[in-house]
């Protein structure tokens, strides 16, 4: 399988962390593709009409697209328990994480879009300002509600991968909320995480 990525995507690293954590990544040729609303790349357009990544394109050619699809893929194919739960409690509490998790990466963007990579004269700091104000909310409910002990699921691997991008791209300081911050400074000492940190820079 060819997994189309971009080495500074919280989306596709998500991927490659849940491969490395199914032990899947062998499985994986991991292609770097720069991608941007400004400019097109012909090969993920070709593969997602939405020209972004990550795309998954499978033996028989055909693409599974976009991160949440691709995992949900991916965790079929591990012989053991996987990371999504089948069923109950445990699994909705599992996607609900996923979900504020891909929420973060979501407004994370459109706030790098105001403060950095949007012209100045055409930024908009009230919606600025409510984006990171979202972030800092998510920051509050996470201190309080995330499970810090229990097994590692699609959730936990969605937000580790979304709170190192955000301090990848230095727009957010979760350090006052203390469980949040270990529990993310302990799982990026995992394997899955060392294996796959950012890089590179967006180019429009």
């Amino acid at each position: 399988m060819k997994l189309y990525y971009q080495t500074h995507s919280p989306y596709a690293r998500k991927v490659l962390v849940l491969a490395h954590e199914l032990g899947l990544a062998a499985s994986l040729e991991v292609i770097h593709h720069e991608t941007s609303p400004t400019t097109r790349n012909e090969t993920i357009y070709r593969a997602n009409p939405l020209g972004k990544v990550p795309v998954l394109m499978l033996p028989d050619g055909s693409a599974l697209f976009d991160s949440i699809v691709i995992c949900e893929y991916l965790d079929t194919l591990h012989p053991g328990p996987g990371l999504i739960p089948a069923q109950g409690a445990e699994r909705f509490q599992a996607l609900r994480l996923q979900a504020l998790a891909q929420g973060l990466c979501d407004v994370g963007i459109k706030l790098r879009w105001e403060v950095e990579r949007r012209p100045a004269h055409l930024r908009y700091p009230a919606y600025a300002e409510g984006q990171a104000y979202k972030i800092n909310e998510a920051f509050h409910y996470l201190e309080a509600h995330l499970d810090v002990e229990g097994p590692v699921t699609i959730g936990h691997v969605a937000l580790a991968t979304a709170l190192d991008w955000l301090v990848f791209r230095e727009l957010a300081d979760f350090s006052a909320h203390p469980r949040l911050s270990t529990w993310y400074q302990r799982f990026c000492e995992r394997p899955s995480m060392r294996a796959t940190e950012y890089s590179g820079q967006t180019h429009d």
